[in-house]
């Protein structure tokens, strides 16, 4: 005996239920009833409390979820996430192929982040965060005959920078950007022809920042991520990308 399909209306209510629990937890943070940390009532109180289904709570609670918001621990219950925010990567993936944004316009988008905020560790990193992008450094000089260890440094040196940066949400954004990168490089750092000169440009990037050099540190990030991407082509056997453009005066 077949299963008669679902009708296209339960399918809507059911979303419509699920981003119903959405809004009711936003409303809960906006107004500070939940924060970092707190517990969420029952699927069962949930439930009662918005008028929708238990399905629709868990529905709503996988959304949360997905967007770093909640988080499920067995035996315990469901948790407003603690700690700094994070953003999942792979909708950023989605959106740059739906609206045709190639890796070269996600590199631009990767510049402006990642200079703005090196300019603002610069301006307001501690000497606790300033050791650690020290230490990285270090460990990225440590690693030149060792690819993926010296990429490890490296993505924790781009954290330790945003981190510095003192703005959560930026550093957010950052991450999620820079993980298609990473993610990327993975597979490609260990044809990487010259690991000392990417670990000099960090070393400048740093130097920068301890001299609370604001403008010296956007700009060597800059020329960081600029020359990050024509190494990327070179390693992968591609030509080098095309010279931005420049506007006449």
């Amino acid at each position: 005996m077949k299963t008669p399909p679902v009708p296209a209306t339960a399918l809507v209510d059911d979303v419509d239920a699920a981003e119903q629990v959405v809004a009711h937890v936003r409303t809960m943070i906006e107004g500070r009833a939940l924060r970092p940390g707190d517990r969420l009532a029952s699927e069962r109180d949930l439930a009662l409390q918005i008028g929708v289904s238990r399905t629709s709570v868990r529905a709503g609670l996988r959304w949360l979820a997905a967007m770093g918001v909640v988080q499920a621990r067995r035996g315990a219950g469901t948790f407003i996430t603690d700690g700094p925010p994070t953003l999942v990567s792979e909708p950023l993936r989605l959106i740059a192929s739906l609206h045709g944004l190639d890796l070269a316009g996600l590199w631009e988008v990767r510049r402006v982040l990642e200079a703005g905020s090196a300019s603002l560790a610069a301006e307001r990193a501690s000497p606790e965060q300033i050791a650690t992008i020290s230490d990285e450094v270090t460990g990225m000089y440590s690693a030149l005959n060792d690819p993926q260890v010296f990429l490890d440094y490296d993505l924790r040196f781009h954290r330790a920078v945003a981190a510095a940066a003192g703005n959560p949400m930026l550093g957010a954004i950052i991450e999620a950007v820079a993980e298609l990168f990473f993610e990327q490089r993975r597979h490609t750092i260990e044809r990487a022809h010259n690991l000392q000169e990417t670990a000099d440009m960090h070393r400048k990037i740093y130097q920068a920042i301890r001299a609370r050099d604001v403008e010296g540190a956007r700009a060597a990030m800059d020329e960081h991520v600029r020359l990050a991407r024509l190494a990327q082509a070179q390693d992968d056997g591609l030509p080098p990308p095309p010279a931005p453009k420049t506007t006449a005066r």
